[in-house]
């Protein structure tokens, strides 16, 4: 991955699972992925829906170009639940969510998740 200040590099750690590797694009929705990113690193406890993992963050934010739809591996922040969200299957929002990244490496990871595992959202650092 190649340094870009419009994409951001992250790793997630997966307690008792693996890791995998994504990306935050400014682009998508910029203030949003400036609110995570002051964030970082992000934890908290894997709840699950469909083919969705998820989990609560302290980040306040409301919709930013929301999308109601997205596709596997998509990485979002969920307004309504204040949440996190890693889309690792072809299961769609409860609600809208701000589009902020994708998961690059590794979605395979997702899974194997069980409810209530530990995740950490960290930025690489080169």
């Amino acid at each position: 991955m190649e340094k870009s200040i419009s994409r951001i590099p992250i790793k997630f750690e997966i307690e008792g699972g693996g890791e995998a590797e994504g990306e935050f694009v400014r682009h998508l929705a910029p203030r949003t992925v400036e609110a995570l990113v002051k964030e970082l690193p992000l934890e908290g406890r894997a709840a699950l829906w469909k083919e969705e993992i998820y989990f609560e963050t302290q980040v306040k934010m409301g919709e930013e170009k929301a999308e109601p739809t997205v596709e596997k591996g998509t990485i979002a922040y969920w307004p309504m639940g204040k949440a996190f969200c890693i889309f690792y299957g072809n299961s769609q929002p409860y609600s809208p969510v701000n589009i902020v990244g994708r998961v690059t490496n590794n979605l395979k990871v997702f899974e194997s998740v069980k409810s209530g595992a530990k995740i950490r959202v960290e930025k690489i650092q080169f």
